[in-house]
């Protein structure tokens, strides 16, 4: 296994492993710790079946199923992303998945089935780095604070109905179970409001927050090829899935691995 850096903030490339085969344990055991030093890792040359994508997402904890979005048949931890047009492109911001959940996903795993010849990218940001270059009292204020994350406009996308979708309330600044460090964890997806204050009493601090974990010094994207697999880690990362490329076949699969309540 060779692990190459693709970008300075976050991202990089995992090569020498056929996700099809039988893994050993320091093969898992490699994967893993390119995600805690890398934060997002692409296997490249990957031809995947669903059944392969849930095989291998099981050496990496428990597969979740999506609240709100229908799974693949036959398959209840994939989700399949199409492109339907920009008009009902649902990733389109800033956000990590499910942070509307009591305990979001730790992973969130996307092979490509089908990409389109131009266009697509995924974009990632590191939340470690915006956490680390605040000042002393900026990051005392913010680990007192906490978000209300809501799943209403998911839901409204997905056709539902929005008084149904879960909501949770997460610390501004989590802490990562494996590395102990400290990230940022709002997004303009899913935060509502600062808990016990008024949408607007939060605004301006969320907005700022917003922007700050959006920098594009904490920023890497992914062009993706047909059979890449990315997998990163949605307790320390922000992505937004850029609709550029019109109405081109652009089909993925989705899985994620159960998490914890953030800390």
């Amino acid at each position: 296994m060779e692990i190459k850096r693709l970008g300075a903030a976050l991202g990089a490339e995992v090569s020498g492993v056929d996700l099809t085969s039988e893994l050993t344990d320091a093969d898992i055991t490699g994967i893993r710790q390119a995600l805690l030093d890398h934060l997002v890792i692409v296997i490249r040359d990957q031809k995947l079946t669903p059944g392969d994508l849930v095989r291998f997402g099981g050496h990496l904890g428990t597969l979740t199923e999506h609240p709100v979005f229908p799974h693949l048949a036959g398959y209840p931890p994939i989700v399949e992303i199409r492109n339907y047009g920009k008009a009902q492109s649902v990733n389109e911001h800033w956000h990590t998945d499910v942070s509307f959940a009591a305990e979001p996903p730790s992973l969130t795993m996307l092979y490509a089935v089908q990409m389109p010849g131009v266009g697509g990218d995924t974009q990632f940001a590191n939340q470690y780095l915006p956490f680390e270059h605040l000042s002393e009292a900026m990051q005392e204020m913010l680990r007192r604070l906490q978000a209300v994350h809501t799943g209403a406009g998911t839901a409204r996308l997905a056709g539902k109905d929005a008084s149904e979708a879960p909501s949770s309330v997460h610390p501004v600044v989590r802490t990562h179970p494996e590395t102990g460090r400290r990230a940022l964890y709002v997004c303009r997806a899913f935060c509502q409001s600062l808990a016990g204050m008024t949408t607007r009493e939060s605004a301006p601090l969320l907005k700022w927050l917003f922007d700050e974990s959006s920098r594009y010094e904490y920023t890497w994207r992914h062009q993706w090829r047909t059979h890449d697999l990315v997998i990163w880690d949605n307790r320390c990362t922000l992505h937004y899935a850029i609709h550029d490329h019109g109405d081109a076949p652009r089909l993925l699969h989705r899985c994620t691995v159960a998490g914890d309540a953030p800390r």
